[in-house]
């Protein structure tokens, strides 16, 4: 099995984590990587920047419509909900869910319908249980679901909900998350799962 696309949701203590996560990346790595962050609706590009003095790989906010490329880590957009289409990115203005816009739920179940066994979900430290749902949502439709250990989360509700939800999820240490995502078999495409639906 090969994956084809990793999407990120984190709340409170995100930006650390982020920060780990996508410095503990390897400056060649061929996957897309969708980060969605709790923030601010009037939050701007500070978020990419903070996360680009920390990797090689190229950081982006995402703007409606735009393709989803190998080699870049995208940050999804403050006050939007983020879906993931079949080889680009849409926006939306739908109403908050669990009062967050956006939603890791939303982009996790748009990345699940989307790319199917090729979908790699991974939930960090948060306060609510938003990824849950979706991250339930990747396994059903054959992926990849992974999730910060508790213990090492600044909030452990968020990882602690989607432990619940999804009893086989992969659960590391904040640390030990990249290296792992490293070494999982990857197309370095991004093709979303056509027939596989």
């Amino acid at each position: 099995m090969a994956f084809e696309i990793i999407v990120v949701g984190t709340s409170w203590g995100g930006l650390h984590a982020l920060r780990t996560l996508v410095g503990g990346l390897p400056p060649d790595y061929r996957v897309p990587v969708v980060l969605i962050q709790h923030r601010h609706r009037e939050s701007n590009y500070f978020l990419s920047s903070l996360l680009q003095e920390r990797t090689r790989l190229n950081v982006c906010e995402i703007e409606d419509k735009s393709p989803i490329e190998v080699g870049n880590v995208y940050v999804a957009p403050a006050d939007y909900h983020l879906l993931v289409e079949d080889d680009h990115f849409s926006l939306s203005l739908d109403e908050p869910e669990r009062f967050s816009r956006p939603s890791i739920d939303v982009t996790f179940s748009s990345a699940a319908d989307s790319y199917g066994t090729g979908a790699v979900g991974v939930v960090l430290t948060g306060a609510n249980a938003d990824g849950a749902r979706g991250l339930r949502r990747i396994v059903d439709r054959g992926g990849l679901a992974i999730v910060q250990d508790p213990a090492s989360a600044e909030s452990p509700a968020m990882p602690a909900a989607a432990i619940a939800a999804t009893p086989g999820a992969r659960v590391f240490p904040l640390g030990e998350i990249a290296p792992f995502l490293a070494t999982l078999p990857m197309t370095g495409t991004a093709s979303p799962m056509d027939d596989r639906r």
